[in-house]
């Protein structure tokens, strides 16, 4: 009898999730050869030598490529490169790096997060809550380690996964037990040809395998959303949080005399929302999509209740700095879209000076505009090119400096700031004009500020 040829799998990227796709690929007896078209770090290098897995970098040999059987792309590489078009016409499987390591996950559970803003915290507070309730979880995805590896080197009962619509786009069985759909803006729209919809419609992707076993939690209050499953069918069995008891029929989580209310299967638990570790309107928004999630897996309400408190905030998420002479300083990096900014804001008691600015994705600032009348006494600028935010915000705001790094925007921050004022990093943008990414400009601030 003849035997089966070896599959080939072709990795596209040698990132995190790249190189987690590429063990779990030889770990399952594929043939695996990863490219990327830049340079592999060397932690990643040594890992593909240590595994015995073939690669290139700084170059794509097409025909190797175009013999895969299926090919796991990073999920920063569009449809629109050359070699994706020549891979997608060669009718060759692609798959993102979540669909791969879901098919070999066994009868491990999942909890997948997205949404364009507070994933990260939500994917970090319910991973705290399992863990602190003594489950075998892992935080995977685009937080943590990649699924893949996991998958392939230590395998959990439970995985809490943030996931972007990039990962998203090129699913085909992945199925999350608990999807959660936390909001959705304008983001992105560069990757959806500036068409809001087809964003919209990668974001809830993330149910379309679900059947009336699974569980999807989402944000009743969001309109994006509202609109969306007003028009479509969701299989899934859906439970929602909202700031209003009125939206909540049965099961769901609400906000009611500064208390978080949250009802699943015929318990109910409530908290003080000044008891929650993480403060502001959206954070309530990520406690009760986690806490949901956390009475799906199975957590007794007084856990949950005690795991909420002893939850601390995340590094470059509305992250307290200093306090020098009276003014403090806080670091947003990671708010790179305006309905982060806008969340910041709205979060902010005192006099603020903002520092705004990176490389523009075309953001649209007009909603930003009267929170920042109320609010804001400064905007200073820090980037290449400020132009979009100094027409923008020209005749809004008063003060309006104009900086190119993060050393004379803190400088310029702290001038015009008097006691008891907040000087807020919470740029709007990517990070990339200036810095390698959010996290070094969150460091980097950090730095400035300290150097005060």
């Amino acid at each position: 009898m003849k035997e089966d040829k070896q599959k080939k799998l072709v990795v596209l990227g040698a990132a995190e999730s790249g190189i987690g796709a590429a063990l779990l690929g030889k770990q399952q007896g594929w043939e695996v050869f990863v490219s990327d078209g830049g340079t592999i770090k060397d932690k990643y290098r040594a890992e593909l030598d240590a595994a015995g897995i073939d690669y290139e970098e700084k170059m794509h040999t097409e025909a190797k490529i175009l013999d895969a059987d299926c090919v796991v792309k990073s999920p920063g590489i569009s449809d629109k490169v050359p070699m994706m078009k020549k891979i997608r016409e060669a009718g060759i499987e692609v798959c993102s790096e979540i669909e791969f390591g879901y098919r070999y996950k066994a009868d491990s559970k999942i909890i997948a997060i997205t949404g364009t803003n507070g994933k990260t915290t939500t994917t970090s507070l319910t991973y705290h809550l399992l863990k602190e309730a003594d489950y075998d979880v892992a935080m995977v995805g685009n937080i943590g380690y990649s699924f893949a590896r996991q998958i392939a080197t230590k395998p959990h009962q439970w995985y809490v996964m943030e996931v972007s619509s990039f990962q998203l786009d090129d699913i085909h069985w992945f199925k999350p037990d608990v999807a959660v759909l936390l909001n959705i803006t304008p983001d992105h729209l560069d990757r959806y040809d500036y068409n809001f919809q087809n964003y919209i419609n990668a974001k809830f992707r993330i149910t379309e395998n679900q059947t009336e076993r699974e569980f999807f939690v989402v944000n009743y209050d969001d309109p994006n959303i509202q609109q969306y499953i007003t028009t479509h069918f969701i299989q899934s069995n859906t439970i929602f949080f909202t700031m209003s008891e009125h939206n909540i029929t049965n099961e769901g989580g609400f906000i009611n005399d500064d208390k978080m209310n949250i009802r699943f299967n015929g318990e109910e638990m409530n908290m003080s929302i000044h008891d929650l570790s993480t403060k502001g309107k959206h954070n309530q928004y990520n406690s009760m999509a986690a806490g949901i999630s956390a009475h799906i897996a199975g957590i007794r309400k007084e856990k949950i209740r005690e795991s909420f408190s002893s939850f601390k905030g995340l590094e470059h998420r509305l992250e307290h700095v200093a306090t020098v002479r009276g003014v403090e300083f806080i670091n947003d990096s990671k708010a790179t879209n305006v309905n982060s900014v806008w969340y910041a804001l709205e979060s902010m008691n005192k006099p603020t000076v903002l520092i705004l600015g990176g490389q523009d994705k075309g953001n649209d600032y007009t909603g930003l505009i009267e929170l920042v009348k109320e609010k804001v006494k400064a905007i200073v600028c820090m980037g290449l090119d400020n132009a979009p935010i100094l027409n923008a915000f020209e005749g809004v705001v008063e003060n309006i400096v104009d900086t190119k790094s993060i050393k004379d925007a803190v400088n310029a921050a702290y001038t015009m700031a008097e006691k008891d004022d907040v000087v807020l990093l919470a740029p709007a943008c990517a990070s990339f004009d200036l810095f390698k990414n959010y996290e070094d400009r969150g460091e980097q601030f950090k730095e400035a500020v300290r150097n005060l």
